[in-house]
């Protein structure tokens, strides 16, 4: 049983990861964020019995019964609950339904929204100015009605912060009630909706006017509710909602085995990444010609990569012909970036030169000043790259070998135009990712007008005006950093 935290990706624990990871079934919730649902295994069985107001997939008893059911099974089964497994999730009723049937569990928590939610809205649960203690209770009980657990004379304590979850739907109650215990009218309250997430919106008021204001505004679960002075702070310490990408929705349209790692740095800079690849990468045309040029890699006096898809390709090649970077002997090797150079390390390769600029006119200009008229040059690379860089070398009588080491394909699947229109920024990171939106989204030109078009350096930037796009934000350092810093510059206006 497994606590999947408030909603960013980003505070899942590592013990959850491992556990969502390695399992046979997954039984989750509606807060379960997409990116922790995708750490499943491809095989993995993923059964969704999330609950909403109003909107039951299956009842409580229907899901405790599967889980029986599930548990039976000699199956590895995760169950992924939103927030904390124990905190106002029904997660003890769950457990003692397997204990009782004889089924083995373990209990792994989560970060809860009661703790998470105030942080990223800048609200301390406690406070040396302001409170000694603070409570956390259920919102979803009527005030109202006979018999409420819920001690309203305690709960009226401006010497504490009052947590509630779940309370939206009886706010006017909670609120008259706690004002009928003495809580004074111009106590600080905050609402939290969506806390945690890149659609976080935090609504602050005063006992006397919040229920007004939630009306005014329209503001709806799921949400938290923190009553007490140390919502005062909130002004001071503000940070998560301050991004300049906050609340952008971004698409990401690069390779899905490369989306992940700027799917996360969008998710701490508090945008939503659409992860929408465009294009695929698979074996080239000519497989025979890539094996003999790996294999005869001794041959050249350089080797130039000018992605980290070609040093993937490079060293599996190597390794399917059982040998390893020992192969490459005395060769010098060039990389035409930090990241392609990175990735060269990760198989005891440090790179001879790696250009101030990534482009291929740098490294044709680096080479040049580092060979002599005759020696070989390997230049493993993308099927359908640019010819600047051999045509550079030739030209000064350099004998060079361009060899496939991979293509790229475009991948035609609807949701690609659906998230593009979604987006408030589209994001391309090579001239394919920009020829592979186009195929899917015939209209783009026309739709990125009202967009934020960002590319990763001038010749994707070149790539994109050339089919009709807008382009307003070009990295001036051609890395994945270098281009979220240039769309933090921009992020203000972006969208």
């Amino acid at each position: 049983m497994v606590g999947a935290g408030p909603g960013d990706p980003g505070l899942l624990t590592l013990k959850a990861a491992r556990a969502i990871a390695s399992c046979d079934v997954l039984v989750y919730d509606y807060l379960a964020a997409t990116p922790i649902v995708a750490l499943a295994p491809p095989d993995c069985e993923k059964i969704y019995v999330g609950k909403k107001a109003g909107a039951h997939t299956l009842s409580q008893e229907e899901i405790t019964a599967l889980l029986v059911r599930l548990g039976s099974e000699d199956r590895r089964v995760v169950r992924l609950k939103g927030g904390d497994v124990f905190v106002f999730a029904r997660g003890g009723e769950e457990a003692q339904a397997l204990a009782d049937a004889g089924i083995a569990f373990e209990i792994i928590p989560g970060i809860s929204s009661a703790l998470a939610a105030p942080a990223y809205a800048g609200i301390p649960l406690t406070h040396r100015a302001h409170n000694t203690a603070f409570t956390v209770a259920t919102g979803h009980e009527d005030p109202s009605k006979d018999g409420s657990s819920l001690d309203f004379a305690k709960l009226a304590n401006p010497a504490q912060t009052l947590v509630l979850l779940m309370a939206m739907g009886n706010l006017k109650g909670i609120v008259e009630q706690l004002r009928a215990n003495g809580l004074a009218d111009e106590m600080p309250v905050a609402i939290i909706r969506e806390g945690t997430k890149p659609q976080q919106e935090t609504l602050v008021a005063t006992l006397a006017t919040i229920v007004a204001e939630v009306e005014r505004t329209g503001f709806s679960a799921p949400a938290i509710v923190v009553i007490g002075e140390v919502v005062r702070e909130r002004e001071r310490i503000r940070w998560f909602d301050t991004h300049p990408l906050f609340g952008k929705k971004v698409l990401i349209t690069r390779p899905r085995a490369e989306a992940d790692a700027l799917a996360a740095k969008l998710w701490e800079l508090g945008a939503e990444p659409l992860v929408a690849p465009t294009i695929a990468i698979e074996s080239p045309d000519d497989t025979e010609r890539a094996d003999i040029a790996v294999r005869e890699a001794r041959v050249y006096h350089w080797i130039v990569f000018t992605s980290q898809n070609g040093v993937e390709a490079f060293f599996d090649r190597l390794s399917a012909g059982g040998s390893d970077a020992r192969a490459l002997g005395d060769v010098m090797v060039a990389a035409i970036g930090p990241k392609t150079a990175e990735r060269l390390m990760a198989y005891g390769v440090r790179a001879d030169f790696v250009p101030a600029r990534y482009v291929g006119e740098e490294v044709a200009a680096g080479l040049l000043e580092r060979t002599e008229t005759g020696q070989r040059i390997l230049i493993f690379r993308a099927q359908e790259a640019r010819d600047v860089l051999p045509e550079a070398l030739r030209a000064e009588d350099r004998r060079v070998d361009v060899v496939a080491a991979y293509k790229t394909v475009a991948v035609h699947d609807p949701a690609i135009a659906e998230r593009a229109r979604d987006a408030d920024i589209w994001t391309f990171t090579s001239p394919s990712t920009v020829r592979g939106l186009i195929e899917n989204l015939p209209n783009a030109a026309d739709l990125a007008r009202k967009k934020t078009v960002a590319c990763i350096g001038p010749i994707t930037a070149e790539a994109a005006r050339a089919e009709g796009l807008p382009v307003h934000v070009v990295a001036d350092d051609y890395t994945v950093d270098g281009l979220l810093e240039a769309l933090e510059a921009t992020g203000s206006t972006a969208g």
